[in-house]
């Protein structure tokens, strides 16, 4: 059966499957101040970092209308998939499903799954990754929903960023611990749980930060020879070589991914960040 995997800008697709006609993007909206930016295939992330260092607020995103969700269901596939960030971060995931209702309204039933990632940018990732090879391998689309929901469930997100700026500017860190945090140069080692974020752990400078993540992600991940990791970068290739050859130095895994962040996964993760999932 045919199928298609629709994401939301946050779903960080890997240049090889952005040229895949079975990926299609429904892209947010960002704001920096009174500048709009689509994030979609123009999105320039220097620029756009750029507005973003040299703005005392913080930006904002804007979720795809139920409607934009809609057209992009009209599709010729039989089995649809759509990958949202966490509901806890944005509300893409209630606009997708407003949109399969008005869908359904006008042109009746479809094989439309909706899926919370509760993570985003590699999350997201790898549940579109999943599905594309339980599809290539003839599932049914019972059978694949089944599958990625559990692994939705099971795997672990995990990111470190490289500035408190971010989070300062959107009141989730006070000035004060903010400076003293860069003054000593502290770096938070950070997770999801069902799409809340929480600190795991810090470390003094980044590379120690990496390295106390992938420590954690491969304890977590227990038998990770079954596991798929997928690495997302924000403007930091060679940060993205160092966790994978940090991961690949501390256990087996069955595939590593690695993908460039686009405009919504920027904003999260800022410049320098990592967002690391396995599952």
């Amino acid at each position: 059966m045919s199928y298609k995997i629709i994401g939301d800008s946050c779903l960080d697709l890997t240049k090889e499957l952005k040229a895949n006609p079975r990926y299609q993007m429904v892209p947010l909206t960002l704001q920096v101040d009174d500048v709009m930016v689509v994030d979609d295939e123009t999105f320039d992330q220097k620029a756009f970092i750029g507005r973003v260092k040299a703005s005392p607020n913080c930006p904002k995103t804007a979720c795809p209308s139920p409607e934009a969700f809609k057209e992009a269901y009209a599709c010729d596939a039989e089995n649809v998939y759509v990958i949202t960030l966490s509901s806890h971060l944005s509300g893409t995931y209630n606009s997708a499903v407003l949109g399969k209702s008005l869908y359904e309204e006008e042109f009746g039933p479809k094989n439309i799954l909706v899926i919370d990632s509760e993570s985003a940018s590699s999350g997201e990732l790898n549940l579109a990754l999943s599905i594309g090879e339980w599809e290539e391998e003839g599932l049914s689309f019972e059978e694949v929903s089944r599958r990625v929901l559990a692994l939705r469930n099971a795997q672990k997100t995990y990111f470190v960023i490289d500035s408190l700026e971010p989070l300062r500017k959107n009141g989730r860190l006070t000035g004060l611990q903010a400076f003293f945090a860069t003054a000593l140069n502290i770096k938070p080692v950070m997770g999801a749980e069902q799409g809340v974020i929480l600190k795991l752990d810090q470390a003094r400078g980044v590379s120690k930060a990496f390295a106390k993540m992938c420590e954690i992600a491969v304890r977590q991940g227990k038998d990770t020879t079954t596991k798929r990791v997928v690495i997302a970068h924000c403007n930091c290739p060679d940060r993205a070589q160092f966790v994978k050859e940090e991961l690949e130095r501390r256990a087996a895994f069955r595939e590593i991914v690695t993908t460039e962040t686009a405009g919504v996964a920027t904003v999260y993760a800022g410049d320098g960040g990592i967002v690391l999932v396995v599952g």
